[in-house]
């Protein structure tokens, strides 16, 4: 039986570690590497390498920039009374995608998702509660999915909580809003399109 090279198999092995990629994906996408010219694949490789090295975690929002703080963070025009969780860097580009929201982010990185051990210590969800001050309305906009709404409903009882015990910085009258109206229950916030989006942001319920 013919085996494949090592190189062909180790590249396949790596492939298959990445989300969606099953075995067949994985050695398709290898021969097609395979086959382009050497000059493309050097510079397939060079870009691969700036992935890591161009790009940093923003300190304060944790989305994935090429500068700290987040030029998006540091943009002064920005309504520094809202603030919007989101799961993931691509849900944040979706959201700005559609034009419609003005104020800042936070990125979270996941949800809670006990299935998986991802609790809230996997997430950047604690340090949400320090950048409360002077936020107005908290708009929790992760995944219409059970574990984005899990997420959110933690995110609510910890606000509350802390609230209740009277910490410095989250005022009485926060506003928490749900993103839902537009969005199809199981949907994920980056394959939507801007105009659902908007309808979603504008459709925002009270929690």
């Amino acid at each position: 039986m013919a085996k494949l090279p090592r190189a062909v198999r180790q590249l396949t092995e790596k492939f298959e570690r990445l989300p969606g990629i099953g075995p067949k994906s994985a050695q398709r996408l290898v021969f097609y590497l395979l086959h382009n010219p050497e000059a493309e694949l050097d510079d397939f490789a060079r870009k691969l390498r700036a992935l890591k090295r161009e790009t940093v975690l923003c300190s304060v929002t944790h989305n994935i920039s090429e500068q700290d703080p987040d030029p998006l963070y540091a943009d002064p025009n920005r309504d520094r009374r809202l603030l919007c969780v989101v799961e993931t860097p691509l849900d944040l580009v979706a959201i700005e995608g559609s034009g419609k929201y003005p104020g800042l982010y936070h990125v979270l990185h996941g949800a809670i998702s006990p299935l998986n051990n991802i609790g809230p210590d996997q997430l950047y969800l604690y340090d949400l509660l320090d950048r409360l001050e002077g936020v107005e309305e908290l708009i929790l906009a992760t995944n219409p999915t059970m574990e984005g709404e899990a997420t959110a409903l933690f995110i609510k009882e910890l606000i509350d909580t802390k609230r209740q015990n009277g910490q410095a910085g989250i005022a009485d009258d926060l506003k928490m809003t749900r993103i839902g109206h537009g969005l199809p229950i199981g949907a994920d916030i980056e394959y939507a399109d801007g105009v659902t989006l908007a309808r979603a942001l504008e459709g925002r319920t009270s929690l």
